[in-house]
């Protein structure tokens, strides 16, 4: 027998009370005519009050399982009603136990949800933060002595049109020029500290050190 006690119950406490009652009779523990445990020996067994006991042998009165002769005690009446009564309410509390589960589980993915919420947010905050630093920190690209662009001014070179990087200083030998102006001429062996995005550095790379048109191509 499954006893209530390993269901979780929603009822109070007498309707537990005759429940089990109904599944004794129902699985056979008492015969139809047989008299039952007293209210008194209910109350002792299941650790309640004497009206507690009354009211769950009154329930199964209500519901045709058991009568009550006067002045001799109660009986059972029905086997088939006992069985009906004790699949109802186990019906009734496997659909409420369906029912907080369900809310449960939305209740969690809620939560599931919130949390991912705030993972994203962080992710895109640091994605944002490691941009911006990025796009901060100086590059430094050294001039070499076959670059194109050697004797030309920087304002000439159009660096921010063509790669979107901005030119914040010129080291040349011991001397750094800070936030060279557009007339500042490009030499051998200069480095240039620029910066921008990482798509802006690998287009001053491709700019300074792209090869020397052939002149015969020039004339084609």
């Amino acid at each position: 027998m499954s006893s209530i006690e390993d269901t979780r119950v929603y009822e109070s406490r007498y309707q537990q009370i005759a429940v089990e009652m109904a599944e004794k009779i129902a699985e056979g523990w008492y015969e139809v005519g047989d008299r039952i445990t007293s209210r008194s020996t209910i109350a002792t067994t299941f650790h309640v009050s004497p009206e507690t006991a009354r009211k769950a042998m009154q329930v199964l009165v209500d519901m045709g399982i058991v009568t009550v002769r006067h002045g001799s005690g109660t009986y059972v009446a029905s086997r088939e009603k006992a069985q009906l009564y004790f699949e109802k309410f186990h019906d009734t509390v496997s659909i409420a136990q369906t029912r907080e589960q369900i809310v449960e589980a939305i209740a969690t993915q809620r939560r599931d949800l919130e949390n991912l919420a705030k993972l994203l947010d962080d992710l895109i905050a640091r994605n944002n933060r490691d941009h911006n630093t990025s796009y901060l920190t100086p590059h430094d690209m050294k001039i070499d002595a076959n670059c194109n662009f050697i004797g030309q001014s920087i304002g000439e070179l159009d660096i921010w049109q063509q790669t979107g990087a901005t030119i914040v200083a010129v080291k040349r030998g011991d001397e750094t020029f800070i936030s060279p102006g557009p007339y500042e001429r490009v030499q051998a062996g200069d480095i240039i500290l620029f910066v921008g995005s990482d798509l802006s550095r690998q287009k001053m790379l491709n700019l300074f050190n792209s090869p020397t048109p052939d002149p015969a191509s020039l004339n084609d």
